[in-house]
């Protein structure tokens, strides 16, 4: 069994907390589903979505030095499901209305900048009126 970054493996959780769930994938091997890796709505409450001794597949996300593995039901789950349902022409047209990375980092550091000249300017207002100006 591979167990490397990136393979879907089944698992059985064996318990539950509030920050996630903790899945044994082998023997002498488990790892943790953080709450927001759950589902891809939001969870409030792991015990809403999961039980203890509940069979579920999982991806392996990441894993560190110490052997802990961090594991995801979303991803396991929703890309094989969501890929199925979307049709070709769909994904052109997903493709076409999604701006890229760069697009979405140039707006955050456009609306960035527009709050801190905006800030700026507040604050040199307000220290002008405390200095007696």
């Amino acid at each position: 069994m591979d167990l490397g970054v990136g393979a879907i493996v089944a698992g059985k959780i064996t318990g539950i907390t509030k920050f996630g769930a903790f899945v044994t994938i082998a023997p002498g091997k488990s790892g943790l589903v953080h709450i927001s890796e759950i589902a891809a709505a939001y969870v409030s409450d792991v015990r809403d979505h999961l039980t203890e001794g509940q069979e579920v597949m999982v991806k392996i996300i990441g894993a560190d030095q110490s052997g802990r593995m961090n594991l995801s039901i979303k991803a396991a789950t929703d890309k094989s499901a969501n890929e199925a349902r979307v049709r070709p022409q769909q994904r052109h047209a997903q493709a076409a209305v999604e701006p890229t990375f760069e697009d979405k980092l140039k707006r955050f550091m456009q609306d960035s900048d527009s709050k801190m000249s905006g800030l700026k300017q507040y604050s040199d207002k307000k220290g002008a009126r405390r200095r007696g100006r």
